[in-house]
């Protein structure tokens, strides 16, 4: 069979069964080769099932897994060039973190000399060379996460695999690793396969994310992509925040739907392959692309009544009423404050949306 050189990865119909239970159902999908790839997606989805299949902890049921080309799944997990980073870190307690990243290149024949050098290296690399001398207890949760890191990547593998690896730490200290992460991937040029149920997480470091549910592949596609052109209810709804409304598709008009929300509301919007006229169907429309005024303008205005102002730092949320119709959630930058009217409960506006903003989904 031919093999992209680009692909690392390739999956092929993985199909992972627990006695009765599918945990994966035919998933198909490439890595390619230096990509910052992401599976995402709830507890329980299948994601870290699927990342073990490719470790080699778990076995494929059917299909198979191709890695450049090369079937694996006879490989035992030692003997693939795959390294994985798990949430826990497992660093020897007792072991100094310098001997730490070097203990696997030893266990893989280096002598100690050669092992050390490189160690020091890959400590360099994670910013942790002054404490090469120290034990892992000394360190902090971030810095243990980067010894680990430093460990996994020293036997230069071609693909490495990351287990929630950031779950363990704070907000702050999270969002400083996942920007270090992926300057690490930029830097070695070696493929990541990260793990997480963090939509945010997710978009800020994936080039493409693999969306997963109930054992399924249900979208695949650019951080962008994903979030701006969910294909069904449950990305839209999954990644992100998003007002989902319930619509009935009244009339097709030149590749344009115009759609009934209840109570006399009607908004346009792109029609979409599958969806006919008289389909009754969801509708994802993203808050910070909505915006309010006291007058309709030429956009899509639908009119409500505002219920409640929540203020969360950077932006302010407004929840708006339609009479007889649905809640709209509107986003505004806490910027544009003093560009744009604050309304208060109570106060009659229009909810006006951004062309292209509504988007169809096939459920």
């Amino acid at each position: 069979m031919s093999h992209d050189p680009e692909v690392a990865i390739d999956v092929r119909d993985a199909v992972k069964r627990y006695g009765d239970f599918t945990a994966l159902k035919k998933i198909s999908l490439s890595i390619m080769d230096n990509e910052f790839f992401t599976l995402l997606g709830p507890s329980g989805c299948g994601k870290t099932t699927l990342l073990r299949m490719i470790a080699g902890f778990e076995d494929v049921t059917e299909g198979g897994i191709y890695l450049y080309g090369e079937e694996i799944e006879t490989l035992p997990p030692h003997q693939r060039p795959v390294n994985t980073v798990f949430q826990n870190y497992a660093l020897f307690p007792h072991m100094t973190i310098l001997d730490n990243v070097a203990f696997g290149l030893e266990m893989r024949g280096k002598s100690k000399g050669k092992a050390r050098k490189r160690a020091g290296e890959m400590l360099e690399l994670v910013q942790l060379s002054q404490f090469s001398a120290r034990k892992p207890s000394q360190l902090s949760g971030g810095q243990q996460q980067r010894v680990a890191l430093a460990r996994a990547l020293a036997p230069q593998p071609k693909v490495l695999l990351l287990d929630e690896p950031l779950s363990a730490l704070d907000l702050k200290l999270r969002q400083a690793m996942q920007l270090e992460l992926k300057h690490l991937q930029r830097e070695t040029g070696i493929t990541f396969i990260f793990v997480t149920h963090d939509q945010e997480e997710a978009l800020t470091m994936s080039d493409r994310i693999a969306v997963m549910s109930a054992g399924e592949l249900q979208q695949l596609g650019g951080a962008r992509d994903i979030y701006e052109s969910p294909r069904n209810m449950f990305v839209a709804d999954f990644i992100g925040e998003t007002n989902l409304l319930e619509v009935s598709v009244d009339a097709i008009n030149n590749g344009r739907a115009i759609c009934h929300l209840g109570g006399g509301h009607e908004l346009t919007c792109n029609a979409v392959d599958g969806i006919g006229t008289g389909a009754k169907v969801h509708m994802s429309v993203r808050p910070e692309r909505l915006f309010i005024s006291d007058e309709p303008t030429e956009s899509e205005s639908l009119k409500g009544k505002v219920l409640e102002n929540v203020f969360a730092g950077t932006d302010i949320t407004t929840i708006i009423d339609l009479a007889d119709g649905p809640n709209f959630t509107v986003r505004t930058s806490n910027s544009d404050r003093g560009n744009k009217r604050i309304f208060e409960p109570g106060n009659d506006v229009f909810v006006n949306m951004e062309l292209g903003a509504a988007r169809l989904l096939v459920d």
